[in-house]
């Protein structure tokens, strides 16, 4: 049954996408059909004779479509602050989720957990090179941590004793086989009883490093409000990978510029650095196998590919409230290399799929699913973009300009430049010219095209860590920055496309 509902996300993803796809087509259709233009001829310089076109697109159509986006952007935000309100001030048909605002309020009033403190997991596999960057960060912390402890997974190179040599404790798993969540119930099963309400414990990948002021931003945070369950951070790419890495900086700035515009309202928590209070993870443990899908008594559904996506899902579900703000930053390794790229997003946006089909629609749920739709048909005007370009350069036999669609294009540009502007004068430059960050949209949108199909047609899905000690500079396809996955995504905001968003959603 729920491979049912899996393949039923993708198969409504694309239903949907085609529905919205023909009634665009019915409203061109039964419009007047437009005449041929009458390009006018003009000469620069006396020398460079060119011929342009001020005749503008149907005002009708080009209402409607406004319209019709206008009006889904508002469903969806005005459907986002309700269920946030309702958290917050509802009554009791709200206190019955566990993790909902006014019942953490009203559980620990007048109680004191003590001062917070701070747990650092960091789950490793095979992270001898990338581990003591990553411990070095948290040394330097203006909070620093009170334990820090590395699960060694699985590992076959010096990582456990990299990890000693740093004086940080160790665990090590027992035959595990669920990676990186299997590896983190573990020590949380061990943790969890006996930490308090006030006890924080924060997930770190091996190879990310945390801003200064990282930890002493989320005390603050937990310490100001103890319903807060989560604190995530806010990734930025490292130097370096030539133009490949600058397409995913500009993505991950964008990401960040949008979240620093939602006041922190978290669309998903990285899996790169996050910091959970343990109460929140318990509740995510009892309500396993009952409220949320997975094995009761797991903080981590080891059935989801993309974990850390599915806990954001959890632990909304729950009614918990999570931030990322600003001052929690975190630089996480890139991609370098199409291939990994490839494998890293198609993960992420397969995994989204599935969360959703274990979840189904809920108030909760809702952005995501409208985000994957949205998403979809932002893929087919994209590639219908592309496709009337190349049709029309075909069918003509002399250049014609459009001063009204170059407008709409220096348009874009321009927004282009100003949301990557924080990224230097490379993301500049390469913002400006549009086209090869719209080729880099297409290698995402193929990768969402692919997920999409690959769960509507129930195709089996695998996943492979990248050993950091290859000889090639390479990092771990498995770290999700933000899910698409987008959501992928999940998933930062994973694509700049003028027509499709990859952000995901809260």
């Amino acid at each position: 049954m729920n491979r049912f509902f899996q393949r039923s996300v993708g198969l409504a993803v694309i239903l949907v996408v085609l529905l919205a796809a023909a009634l665009l087509t019915w409203g061109i259709v039964v419009t007047d059909p437009p005449s041929f233009w009458h390009p006018v001829h003009l000469t620069l310089a006396g020398v460079w004779q060119v011929m342009y076109s001020a005749e503008l697109p149907n005002v009708g159509i080009m209402a409607a479509a406004v319209g019709i986006a206008l009006l889904m952007v508002l469903f969806v935000v005005v459907g986002e602050r309700v269920v946030a309100s309702r958290y917050r001030r509802a009554g009791s048909e709200v206190t019955k989720l566990t993790l909902a605002p006014r019942a953490v309020m009203e559980r620990t009033r007048g109680v004191f957990g003590g001062p917070v403190t701070v747990t650092v997991l960091i789950p490793a596999h095979n992270e001898e090179r990338s581990l003591p960057a990553t411990l070095v960060s948290l040394t330097k912390q203006t909070t620093p941590p009170d334990r820090i402890i590395v699960v060694a997974d699985n590992c076959t190179d010096r990582t456990v004793e990299v990890a000693k040599a740093h004086g940080v404790d160790v665990f090590e798993t027992v035959g595990n086989t669920h990676k990186k969540g299997g590896a983190l119930n573990q020590v949380l099963r061990d943790l969890l009883p006996r930490l308090g309400d006030n006890d924080t414990v924060m997930v770190m990948d091996a190879d990310s490093q945390i801003g200064d002021d990282f930890l002493t931003a989320a005390v603050r945070r937990f310490t100001d409000d103890r319903a807060l369950m989560a604190v995530g951070g806010l990734f930025e790419g490292e130097e370096g990978h030539g133009l490949l890495g600058q397409f995913q900086r500009n993505e991950y700035i964008r990401y960040r510029r949008e979240i620093q515009r939602r006041r922190g309202r978290v669309f998903v928590l990285t899996g790169t650095a996050s910091v959970f209070r343990a109460s929140g993870l318990r509740a995510v443990a009892d309500a396993r196998g009952s409220e949320l899908p997975g094995i009761k008594g797991d903080v981590y559904d080891t059935f989801a590919l993309t974990e850390d996506n599915e806990l954001t899902i959890a632990l909304k579900s729950l009614g918990a409230l999570m931030i990322s703000p600003m001052e929690c930053t975190v630089v996480t390794e890139l991609m370098p290399t199409w291939r990994m790229l490839w494998a890293q997003r198609l993960r992420w946006q397969r995994g989204a799929l599935e969360n959703l089909g274990a979840y189904g629609l809920t108030p909760q749920t809702l952005r995501y699913w409208a985000q994957q739709v949205g998403i979809g048909y932002g893929v087919l005007a994209l590639f219908s973009y592309f496709a009337l370009l190349v049709l029309m350069l075909l069918a003509m036999d002399t250049w014609v300009w459009f001063p009204f669609w170059l407008g709409i294009g220096v348009l874009f540009a321009i927004e282009r430049v100003v949301t990557a502007w924080r990224g230097g004068w490379r993301a500049r430059f390469v913002a400006v010219l549009v086209f090869p960050e719209l080729v880099y949209d297409c290698f995402l949108d193929l990768a969402f095209l692919k997920g999409v199909f690959e769960i509507a047609f129930a195709r089996s899905a695998t996943w492979k860590h990248v050993d950091h000690g290859a000889a090639a500079s390479v990092v771990s396809a498995d770290s999700a920055p933000a899910s698409s996955a987008a959501s992928a995504s999940n998933a930062p905001s994973a694509s700049s496309a003028p027509s499709a968003s990859m952000g995901d959603a809260s």
